[in-house]
């Protein structure tokens, strides 16, 4: 078995684990940066968007609820973060939602299952995987580590786009910018906490191959999003003979 990490080792790999798999590298995400995406295409990734990151309250609510007492920090951390989703302020699905419609999508359409793609649908129940089966401390290495603290580095690309390409109003983006400040400060904290409780190296271990697998996840649901809505049916093709 390996040994255990110092904090600044463990820190590097965790980092590590992410790297080179940022959803930043999907087609989706580069087409976005660049500008040659359409509304309706903005409108598709609002209606998936909304059933990955909607339930993210409720995800941190079960790794809450398993987290041992007397991590009392990591409790905080996951409270504070759920009320931020959903009653500090603006609840964040009602800007994403102002979003899409900004695009040309209705509420009704975001909020429809149905308008969910197979791989949006396997993202949203790897989460509920996770956060119900896993230890709790690797829960938050995959859900807050290995997911949100990407966040803000995808929107810093993607939303001075939205303004200078797409001509969105601050308003229509406030979903975008809030998240970059809100994300960053979430996910150094959660690196905070699995630094400190993942104290034996079967855990460290562990967490590592979640921030890994998360990480994955995201970038295969984002690079999915380019395939199902965006490329010609003859990219398609292509992709599926390759």
């Amino acid at each position: 078995m390996s040994a255990l990490m110092s904090r600044d080792e463990f820190r590097t790999a965790l980092e590590n684990a992410i790297k080179g798999k940022s959803a930043n590298k999907s087609p989706f995400s580069l087409a976005w940066a660049h500008g040659t995406l359409s509304r309706e295409h903005l409108a598709r990734w609002a209606e998936n968007h909304y059933h990955y990151v909607g339930p993210f309250a409720d995800y941190l609510a079960y790794v809450y609820a398993r987290m041992p007492a007397q991590h009392v920090e990591a409790k905080d951390f996951l409270l504070a973060n759920m009320y931020e989703e959903e009653i500090g302020g603006d609840r964040h699905t009602d800007l994403l939602i102002r979003f899409a419609e900004a695009c040309g999508t209705t509420r009704e359409r975001v909020l429809d299952e149905e308008n969910m793609s197979p791989t949006t649908r396997a993202l949203q129940a790897w989460c509920y995987a996770v956060a119900m089966r896993e230890d709790p401390v690797v829960a938050v290495a995959g859900l807050v580590v290995g997911l949100e603290s990407q966040v803000p580095s995808i929107y810093r690309k993607q939303t001075p786009t939205l303004r200078e390409k797409y001509g969105f109003t601050d308003e229509e983006v406030e979903f975008f910018d809030l998240h970059i400040v809100s994300d960053e400060i979430h996910g150094e904290r959660g690196y905070q906490i699995v630094l400190e409780l993942a104290n034996t190296p079967e855990l460290q271990q562990r967490c590592l191959k979640i921030c890994e697998v998360g990480a994955q996840m995201r970038l295969l649901y984002t690079t999915a999003l380019y395939h199902d809505y965006v490329a010609l049916p003859s990219e398609q093709e292509e992709a599926v003979a390759a």
